[in-house]
């Protein structure tokens, strides 16, 4: 066998009395030591503490031949909180996928999509909110706030509705966000013939275009610059411009059905007969003697006036 092998004799005679090498014999006494340690700690000490307390107990070995002999002998430190286990891809209880990234849409006022995104500040985050038109990709509604309040998302979605007044019915695609789920939400998209959808959990790609849109943003806008304040007039009107942009060629719109520029006084009427509807639509439903409701009516007749500044500098931005 060691003719056929190639190896010397007397080299298998050496093995066959002593099978380990001393760097294995070594080996195996770290072990024990180590296990001594892991066991003392509880099982909370990982290769770096366990490293420790062989130093100090005179050892001579390396970080690294620790950390070796542990994961060969899978001795691992335990964490103290079990690790979250993260669901990717579960379905909106809410609303189904509707939209299915068909992002390709062959008439205006037929899928819209909306996503939140932030903006950093000296004051903190600035929040802003987008509804974008999968026809002719421009975003037909914004809004910003320094919170993400549902007001949020239904003060873009209002600008959207008022500009665009679509008389069919329109696929609304979102995320699973809290603000997207909120009652207020569904009252707002069942009132005005919208039909919500939402991305399945943790799936970014099924928002790919409000995702997209965000990047360029960031980038032509937000990137390597922090606005001094949340109010102050710089990030209104640099993030506005970006938003009215103007539409690619082929795909303009009817100016029955996205007015190219704004009327203040058909903006206010509209505005008003939109919260008297739905404060009508809510009283019907029993419900005239809650507070809250009625808390929630004036704090959106108080946002009326930002609303209508808004849609003055679309107005002015747009050519």
């Amino acid at each position: 066998m060691c003719r056929v092998l190639q190896v010397a004799r007397a080299g298998f005679y050496k093995w066959l009395h002593k099978p380990l090498s001393d760097r294995a014999i070594e080996d195996q006494r770290l072990l024990g030591l180590i296990r001594d340690s892991y066991t003392i700690s509880g099982g909370v000490y990982g290769a770096p503490r366990v490293f420790g307390d062989l130093r100090e107990a005179g050892e001579t070995c390396g970080k690294h031949r620790v950390a070796r002999i542990m994961r060969r002998h899978k001795i691992k430190a335990i964490r103290g909180y079990k690790a979250p286990r993260h669901i990717a891809g579960r379905p909106s209880i809410l609303a189904p996928n509707r939209l299915n990234r068909e992002f390709t849409v062959d008439a205006p006022d037929r899928a819209w999509v909306t996503d939140i995104t932030y903006i950093r500040t000296w004051q903190g985050w600035l929040y802003l909110a987008v509804v974008m038109d999968l026809h002719a990709r421009k975003v037909v509604g914004w809004s910003m706030k320094p919170t993400l309040a549902r007001e949020l998302v239904l003060d873009a979605l209002l600008m959207a509705v008022w500009r665009r007044k679509p008389q069919r019915s329109v696929l609304v695609h979102s995320d699973q966000g809290t603000q997207y789920g909120s009652d207020d939400w569904c009252r707002f998209c069942r009132s005005n013939n919208l039909e919500p959808s939402m991305s399945r959990r943790g799936n970014c790609w099924d928002n790919a275009v409000a995702e997209s849109f965000f990047s360029s943003l960031k980038k032509e806008r937000v990137r390597k610059r922090i606005y001094k304040t949340v109010s102050s007039p710089a990030p209104t009107s640099s993030i506005t411009s970006r938003c009215s942009t103007i539409e690619p060629a082929g795909t303009a719109i009817s100016a029955g059905s996205a007015p190219r520029h704004l009327s203040v006084p058909q903006f206010e009427v509209a505005v008003c007969l939109r919260f008297r509807g739905k404060s009508k639509s809510r009283r019907d439903v029993s419900s005239a003697n809650d507070p809250s409701r009625d808390a929630l009516e004036r704090k959106w007749r108080q946002n009326r006036l930002r609303v209508l500044l808004e849609a003055l500098l679309s107005a002015i931005h747009s050519p």
